[in-house]
């Protein structure tokens, strides 16, 4: 059964909104508030490790052990409980506001009617096990966002000087963004071949002495709150520059929140964003191995092993302004995190200010050489 949910005012009867400064739905027609929690019912790891630098029998034993398996059963992924939807095609709702047709694609959850302006929610898109866990609320209002999207035209040293006005926003949009935070373990172990070389002189001779050691890691790292989009219509290296995100303001989910919003579901579940999540954090974990080896003159690898487990992941939708830009009959698109305010996308780049900038530099690499030739020619140098 399609359900849309919209949430009236008790005093006036009035549509009411989610409102990003006081975290409250908000009646705009009276004024009245509620709380959104009464109304229902760190990128940091943590963890030890261990280092020493081997003698002969210890290297013996790190070799033959290598590549055997930790201790701990729970190396493999722990199962996914989340459900997929459906593959729906478009659906039919009808507005309880004022009876017009909504048509929405499978993807979203919360929306808008085109006639009355009202915001709407499809609850029978985010019940049960299909409900995500976690939300963080917008802290950027509408007006809010556009004024930041103008600063931030003006700081393009390079862009149009017409595009700088930031006078040509075609519409500004707050979506909530699906994402899976993920919970993982990192363990990585790592042989190493390092040196110290140094260089001295005795009488008329100069000598290169180097030392080698054989160096042996073992780390066991926990990573939490690690986001990935889920989303099809999102950019993927668009959404990863918007972060990071505040995690402070993490909330249980509450359908109030999308009120006034746009709303997608996930395209992927988590166990199929896991690879890309995986690949991400075993940089960490690579990173981490490398800056505790420090103090050698070379550090050569030759053995490496760096597991990723998944420990848990939680449906959570985040908040984005996707801005439409139309400069010189084309559009351009930009994204702003909804709670930092930090903007993501390629501004336009002015041909005349690239020459500009290329000639000063000519003109003042001139100015330079001639200087020094002049000094030079005096004997000043």
């Amino acid at each position: 059964m399609s359900t849309v949910i919209n949430y009236k005012c008790p005093n006036c009867g009035a549509d009411m909104a989610f409102d990003s400064q006081t975290g409250q739905l908000r009646c705009e027609s009276c004024g009245r508030t509620d709380k959104i929690e009464e109304m229902a019912g760190n990128n940091a790891h943590t963890g030890g490790d261990f280092s020493y630098e081997m003698d002969e029998d210890d290297i013996k034993a790190a070799n033959s052990a290598f590549n055997s398996d930790y201790a701990d059963p729970s190396e493999e992924d722990n199962p996914s409980n989340h459900s997929t939807f459906g593959e729906n095609e478009a659906i039919e709702y009808h507005c309880n506001n004022c009876g017009a047709v909504l048509i929405t694609d499978s993807q979203t959850t919360a929306t808008t009617c085109s006639f009355c302006g009202a915001g709407v929610v499809l609850g029978d898109r985010l019940s049960g096990s299909l409900a995500p866990a976690k939300v963080i609320p917008f802290s950027i209002n509408k007006a809010q966002a556009q004024e930041a999207f103008k600063k931030w035209c003006k700081k393009g040293l390079l862009t149009p000087r017409d595009f700088m006005t930031a006078d040509r926003i075609k519409n500004i949009t707050g979506i909530y963004v699906p994402f899976w935070l993920y919970e993982l373990n990192g363990r990585g172990e790592a042989l190493a071949t390092c040196t110290r070389v140094r260089t001295y002189t005795a009488g008329d001779w100069i000598y290169t002495e180097t030392k080698y050691y054989q160096v042996y890691r073992k780390v066991d790292l926990n990573y939490t709150r690690i986001p990935c989009d889920a989303s099809k219509k999102m950019e993927d290296n668009m959404m990863d520059k918007l972060e990071p995100y505040q995690y402070s303001n993490l909330k249980d989910f509450n359908m109030p929140y999308l009120a006034g919003y746009i709303a997608e579901k996930y395209d992927f579940n988590d166990e199929q964003m896991l690879p890309r999540i995986k690949d991400r954090v075993s940089s960490y974990v690579d990173n981490y191995i490398r800056s505790t080896i420090s103090g050698y003159t070379t550090v050569n690898f030759h053995q490496k092993d760096i597991n990723i487990r998944k420990k848990q992941a939680d449906y959570t939708l985040m908040p984005v302004w996707m801005v439409c830009y139309d400069y010189k009959q084309a559009e351009h698109i930009f994204a702003m995190n909804g709670q930092t305010g930090k903007v993501v996308g390629k501004p336009p780049i002015s041909k005349a200010k690239i020459a500009a900038w290329f000639s000063g530099i000519s003109v003042g690499s001139f100015i330079l050489l001639r200087i020094i030739t002049m000094l030079l020619g005096g004997g000043l140098l």
